[in-house]
């Protein structure tokens, strides 16, 4: 039985972000998230690529989303990796950010991960800003998600999303 293998490993790679990636991105640098509408079937998307993966229409309409939404589902963590930086176990989610159709995933902290449940509500909390007063805008932007202490969603709004 195989147990561990260590392999140097090494991926350099550059992503130039288009006009869509970089709307987002700058929307994240001042802390908000914005998706972008199908202007065919209306589902906004959450980063926005640009166009509708399923109508392959662009999308140019902007929605400005809330810094709250649902958990769809998660994943309790409990094995070790090398380099891990967050204490065992841990909460790994998908979010569905209230006006999105397409869940992120993201840390759900703030809370012990065995009351971590699907549909509870949770809020987005922010990196705090560095000596420049500017973080480099990524969904790591996102510190974790915490819950907000209301009421859990009914299964129904968010069941598509799963």
């Amino acid at each position: 039985m195989v147990r561990g293998l260590r392999i140097p490993a090494r991926l350099d790679f550059t992503y130039t972000a288009g006009q869509a990636t970089t709307r987002f991105l700058n929307h994240v640098a001042d802390k908000r998230l914005v998706g972008q509408r199908c202007p065919s079937c209306s589902k906004v998307y959450v980063p926005p690529r640009g166009a509708c993966p399923t109508c392959g229409v662009a999308t140019r309409e902007e929605v400005e989303l809330s810094n709250e939404g649902t958990v769809t589902s998660f994943c309790v963590v409990n094995v070790a990796f090398y380099g891990q930086a967050m204490e065992l176990p841990y909460v790994s989610a998908l979010i569905l950010p209230d006006g999105a159709d397409i869940p992120l995933m993201h840390l759900i902290q703030e809370i012990p991960a065995a009351e971590v449940r699907p549909g509870m509500r949770v809020e987005a909390v922010w990196v705090d800003e560095d000596e420049d007063g500017k973080v480099p805008p990524s969904l790591e932007s996102i510190r974790y998600y915490r819950p907000t202490g209301e009421p859990d969603a009914d299964p129904a709004t968010y069941a598509d999303h799963v």
